[in-house]
């Protein structure tokens, strides 16, 4: 996601342990590569390694005709496909007849969009429907909305601030969970009683180590095992079992804190907030009233979307960060491995191994299976190794001498561990997705412009570039099964601008030039898809001046082609992937789309930058894509 109000240029970090961009550095300098341009070289080479010595198998091919750059503001696609919007900000969840229609002057009350899709649709699953069928003609879809708007969600904006606009954006961020059908060929959302909207607002517990602890008491729920809502949902994962992980993120710019104590400075707490201003009518969200409320957020929350009464539930054994996306798969003795990155810049690759193991006839016993399991994070070495070392109190320096109390307090201050153990400073981990077929995994370093500054850590094997504008997607396969404690890593791709003169911002992408990758997955034949997130003030400009608008891009794993599928309208970013089981249709989300530069858009002309999808106020939406012939994506 972008750095939407979060002090984008503020690194938390203070660990020394030495960053992924100087280990990089240093593998290449031992293999004789000092040179910027051989180093390139070098890492483009390296991306074929793990694939060639590991699995035989081949990616699917490219079957499509790469799209070329656009400004235009529209979704474009390739010749023999068709994008449609299906559900967009402001439209009913479907559950109910009579529910409240999108209002276009933004007069919508919180009571109506408690009812209506959120804004900025963000990562998303379809669920085939019935449970446990490979239905790929109707299902349910859960997606996150990240955050808001203040200029587009309200008439007049900011202005006249007052608890009903407070109540009104977080009625508008959470989840969605909507049914959908094909219904002759057009996708729809339908009635369902499976509909509903999970908000800032909604009951949920909290479950695993943390729950009950005295840091997650409030004057609300002094059982510290109950907390109102979820908000700065980013990506997100799903389970074996059938339910929807969303992932809060950027939290910490809804709190302020007068005062910021070591913990709340770590996470990016601080006097002002983002700007949200929630706290000036919501007191949870004001640490001198509940100092302890913002511990309660940061985590991975699972949702059953086949229940539509049960109840989410904060799974704080996979520790408190910001948590971009929660990537689940089984290893092979049944275990669940949970891949997660913290999208802050320095910040930690983490995995979470479940101690019990996934039964297919049990669902209810799994659905307690990541309550209780052993979190880790990752260290990258220079000779392309790496390890993943145990964050569990009472191991590797994570004691009460060193400021550990227990479990809780690790999970709770998951940042803090990964520095106490020296965890590798990444380029701000996104997405991960793991190749269902070499279960290699992937991850997304969309950028770190800080990296290399004065003061700040240097370039190292797995972020080799200083001032890394445009980032790069990070490949590893554990050194056996997925609960394995080392791995071999390499980069896949370091993306860039094959314009410019500087050889730091080229990159070595075989095929369409793009940065700042962000949503990431591998489909069932193999292909690499690659969403991208520039952020609004750089679209366009200075180093990525002549780019275009955000895109989504097919990579071949085998051969490291890749091509462009998609570009999306003015002002967006392009996220949330996923498909029916027969690959004939996919879904994507177009975020904020006409968000101007600052990233707050003048009430009074909400159509300055974009008018997409509808002509009228800019919407996120999820768009249904679809091969004219009826055949598979992508092939």
């Amino acid at each position: 996601m972008s750095d939407n109000y979060c002090n984008a240029e503020l690194v938390l970090n203070p660990s020394s342990s030495e960053p992924f961009s100087s280990i990089l550095n240093t593998r290449l300098s031992r293999r004789g590569f000092m040179q910027a341009t051989v180093a390139t070289a070098m890492v483009t080479g390296m991306s074929a390694s793990l694939t060639a010595c590991g699995s035989t198998v081949g990616a699917g091919s490219l079957g499509f005709t790469a799209v070329p750059l656009s400004t235009e503001d529209k979704v474009i696609v390739p010749p023999g496909y068709r994008a449609d919007v299906m559900y967009a900000w402001g439209d009913p969840i479907g559950s109910l007849k009579g529910m409240p229609a999108f209002k276009e002057d933004a007069s919508n009350t919180a009571a109506e969009q408690a009812l209506q899709a959120g804004m900025h649709h963000d990562g998303m699953w379809f669920f085939p429907y019935p449970y446990g069928s490979q239905s790929s003609e109707r299902g349910l879809l859960a997606m996150n909305h990240e955050y808001v708007d203040d200029g587009l969600l309200h008439t007049d904006g900011t202005e006249n601030w007052s608890a009903e606009k407070v109540r009104k954006a977080q009625a508008a961020v959470g989840v969605s969970i909507v049914e959908v059908q094909n219904r002759g060929g057009r996708w729809q959302v339908v009635q369902s009683r499976f509909a509903r909207r999970i908000t800032a607002s909604t009951p949920m517990d909290i479950a695993g180590p943390a729950a009950g602890h005295a840091s997650m008491q409030t004057n609300a729920d002094p059982s510290g095992r109950e907390v109102l809502g979820t908000f700065s949902n980013c990506a997100n994962g799903y389970t074996p079992w059938g339910t929807y992980l969303t992932c809060e993120e950027n939290w910490q710019d809804h709190f302020v804190s007068a005062n910021p104590n070591a913990n709340e400075k770590r996470y990016g707490i601080n006097p002002k907030g983002a700007g949200y201003n929630w706290h000036q009518h919501d007191k949870r969200f004001d640490a001198a009233v509940e100092p302890n409320e913002a511990n309660r957020f940061g985590w991975v929350v699972e949702i059953d979307p086949f229940d539509p009464s049960s109840r989410p539930v904060k799974r704080t054994a996979l520790g408190r960060m910001g948590h971009e996306g929660a990537t689940v798969t089984l290893a092979a003795d049944g275990r669940a491995v949970v891949y997660m990155g913290d999208d802050k810049r320095f910040e930690y690759i983490y995995k979470f191994v479940s101690r019990n193991v996934y039964n297919p006839n049990d669902r209810a016993a799994n659905m307690s299976l990541l309550d209780e399991g052993t979190l880790y994070v990752a260290r990258f070495n220079a000779d392309g190794s790496g390890q993943w070392i145990e964050l569990s109190h009472g191991k590797n320096g994570l004691t009460a001498a060193n400021g550990f109390a227990d479990q809780a307090d690790v999970v709770i201050r998951a940042r803090a561990a990964g520095d106490k153990v020296g965890a590798t400073p990444m380029d701000r981990p996104e997405w991960v997705t793991v190749d269902p077929r070499t279960k290699e995994v992937y991850c997304t370093l969309t950028n770190n412009s800080e990296r290399g500054k004065e003061g700040k850590p240097g370039v190292d094997a797995a972020n080799p570039r200083k001032n890394n504008l445009f980032g790069q997607i990070i490949r590893w396969r554990e050194d056996g099964d997925s609960h394995a404690l080392s791995f071999k890593w390499d980069l896949f791709v370091q993306a860039g601008n094959p314009a410019l003169a500087d050889a730091n911002l080229k990159g070595n992408i075989k095929g369409d030039a793009f940065g700042s990758p962000d949503g990431l997955w591998v489909d069932p034949s193999g292909l690499l898809w690659i969403q991208t997130d520039v952020s609004t003030s750089t679209l366009n400009a200075k180093e990525y001046a002549g780019m275009g608008n955000n895109q989504m891009l097919v990579a071949d794993t085998k051969s490291g082609e890749i091509r462009r599928f998609l570009t999306g309208p003015k002002g967006c970013e392009i996220t949330g992937i996923t498909a029916t089981p027969d690959m004939k249709t996919m879904f994507i989300n177009i975020q904020h789309p006409g968000e101007p530069a600052s990233e707050r858009s003048d009430p009074k002309n909400p159509k300055a930058v974009s008018s997409w999808p509808f002509g009228g106020r800019p919407r996120a939406a999820t768009v249904v894509i679809r091969r004219t012939d009826g055949g598979v994506i992508g092939s």
